[in-house]
């Protein structure tokens, strides 16, 4: 058999290094981590299930907007009176760009977090003491159901005698009337914590001091929580009907003001920002409450 002759610059695969003559390894492609894969379907699972919840809970405000806009439009309902949603939401657009809105918002919630945070300083340790030590509960029980069945807009014109009218008033007024959803929900969650907690912590030496502060309080947290967000609800709903009857400025002011000079468009965009106000102010209560029940099994 005749010698294969080399030309220049052949070379033989034996004539090459170790390293180089050895073909190098397909590499496979790395496997993906199974934990990784199981939180990425979670993920998926928690997202759809919260995009499902969001869908469910706003059909209801979603159909009642559409009827909002649509009825007043068809002649179902009188245009005059009950403007389309489209009109009432330029309407409040005109009264945010004028600075109107922002000012009368800005007076309400004044006088409105000036009442609720003073009921809050003031009822919760009352109701503590109430609820926890019995002397004190039955020297004040007979004024507390007086006082409780007691409309608080019965006493507005007791409030403007006695205060006059200015913020002092609305402040009282406000303090007043959300001090007793607070008060009474606080006296219920200490009266109502399990006995047999209570027998529990007392048998392992826990003074009365300790028992409180680790058993009693943790307890009543949720319905506390109940009453605050109860009273955060009359806040701004008592405080309207104060700056009805003797204000210059506030939503109540401007509800009744726009109603008396038939700016109709302008008073629904009016109740509107008070609807807004009310749902952001529960939804942080909400977080709030979460926050300090963190304790609670879910």
């Amino acid at each position: 058999m005749a010698e294969q002759k080399l030309l220049p610059g052949d070379v033989h695969r034996y004539d090459l290094p170790a390293d180089a003559a050895t073909p190098a390894p397909v590499l496979a492609p790395a496997p993906v981590s199974a934990s990784a894969s199981v939180g990425a379907s979670r993920r998926r699972r928690w997202l759809a299930g919260r995009l499902r919840r969001a869908v469910t809970n706003s059909t209801a405000i979603l159909l009642l907007l559409a009827a909002w806009e649509v009825l007043p439009r068809l002649g179902v309902l009188d245009p005059v009176f009950v403007p389309p949603l489209s009109e009432d939401l330029a309407a409040w657009y005109d009264l945010v760009a004028g600075g109107r809105l922002p000012e009368h918002l800005e007076a309400s919630l004044a006088r409105s977090l000036s009442g609720f945070g003073l009921a809050i300083v003031l009822a919760i340790p009352l109701g503590l003491l109430i609820g926890w030590y019995k002397p004190v509960a039955d020297f004040l029980t007979p004024l507390l159901e007086l006082f409780r069945n007691t409309s608080a807009v019965a006493l507005l014109p007791v409030f403007t005698l006695i205060l006059g009218i200015g913020e002092t008033t609305k402040v009282t007024f406000v303090l007043y009337a959300c001090a007793w959803p607070i008060l009474l929900n606080t006296i219920s969650g200490v009266k109502t914590v399990e006995p047999l907690l209570i027998k529990s912590a007392r048998s392992m030496g826990l003074g009365p001091v300790r028992l409180f502060q680790k058993v009693i309080l943790p307890a009543a947290v949720p319905t506390i929580f109940t009453g605050v967000r109860l009273a955060g609800a009359y806040s701004i709903l008592v405080l309207l009907f104060a700056e009805m009857v003797g204000a210059k400025a506030g939503l109540g002011y401007l509800i009744l003001d726009t109603q008396s000079s038939f700016r109709i468009p302008d008073m629904y965009a009016g109740i509107i920002t008070i609807s807004v106000l009310g749902l952001l102010f529960n939804l942080l209560l909400v977080g709030v409450e979460r926050r300090f029940s963190t304790w609670r099994t879910t």
